[in-house]
């Protein structure tokens, strides 16, 4: 315990306590929108395709973030527009994207004069590493996606569960479907920073999943998935630091753990 509390003090461990809480409910909030929209591959494609965000920046020496978020939104963008037209080829184009991000990616990072990268950090997630500015921008995101999703609730709600029934009412289902990807893209570049690319989406449903089972609203389901999400972070980090292993693998690993019990103790009762 007195570990603990002294790690506490270092601020590289303070930021990275904000940082998977902040993640985590963000992650919670756009997990939730990605399940009942049934976008859990369109979010695995966007989040491998932010990987040529990454060799982007790092070949301009831009922020990693940045190059990332630019990266990931265009992919979001496109594959919106190609999915409302063209649903049937929806897995062709999600794994050229997937593909395409990816070669970019490790190609620009492979032209950069001296730079060796740690490509761990990058695919399993490298949290000690978060800096003061990520987490102003982990801040924002989330009280960017808190004010939409409150502000535009029933109507994301009708596009979420309904999207016949949003057309009639008025609600364009076009607008609202491409700003719930645009959404889940950025929030899969600040999960990246806290679990990797390869993990980013058992984060956005392993929580989720256990929360749709103790929810009978979406709003219910997001504070929930939330909750958990933020819970099994803080589990994994404690595990992380205590065994001196990956960050990243131990939140996964802590939740699906506690998906398995949830099953069993749901299967016993």
């Amino acid at each position: 315990m007195e570990n603990i509390v002294d790690a506490l003090s270092f601020p590289f461990v303070q930021n990275a306590l904000i940082a998977g809480l902040l993640v985590s409910m963000a992650s919670g909030i756009i997990g939730s929108l990605i399940v009942v929209n049934r976008m859990v591959f369109l979010a695995g494609g966007i989040a491998h395709t932010a990987y040529g965000g990454i060799g982007l920046a790092v070949f301009l020496g831009l922020p990693i973030f940045l190059g990332a978020s630019i990266f990931a939104v265009l992919s979001a963008l496109i594959i919106s527009l190609i999915t409302l037209k063209h649903r049937e080829r929806m897995d062709t184009f999600i794994g050229l994207m997937w593909a395409v991000g990816m070669a970019v990616g490790v190609v620009l990072i492979d032209l950069t004069p001296g730079y060796n990268a740690d490509f761990m950090s990058y695919l399993f997630g490298s949290i000690l590493a978060v800096s003061r500015n990520d987490l102003y921008f982990m801040g924002g995101l989330l009280a960017s996606i808190i004010f939409i999703i409150t502000f535009w609730y029933r109507d994301i709600l009708a596009v979420s569960y309904d999207s016949e029934y949003a057309t009639l009412r008025g609600i364009n289902v076009r607008f609202f479907y491409t700003l719930i990807l645009v959404l889940s893209a950025l929030t899969v570049v600040v999960a990246i920073k806290v679990v990797g690319l390869i993990l980013v989406i058992a984060l956005l449903t392993i929580p989720v999943y256990i929360a749709e089972k103790l929810s009978n609203t979406l709003y219910s389901m997001m504070i929930l998935s939330g909750l958990f999400s933020s819970i099994f972070t803080l589990i994994g980090l404690w595990f992380s630091y205590q065994y001196d292993i990956a960050s990243g693998a131990s939140i996964i690993l802590v939740s699906a753990l506690s998906l398995f019990l949830f099953l069993g103790f749901n299967k016993i009762r």
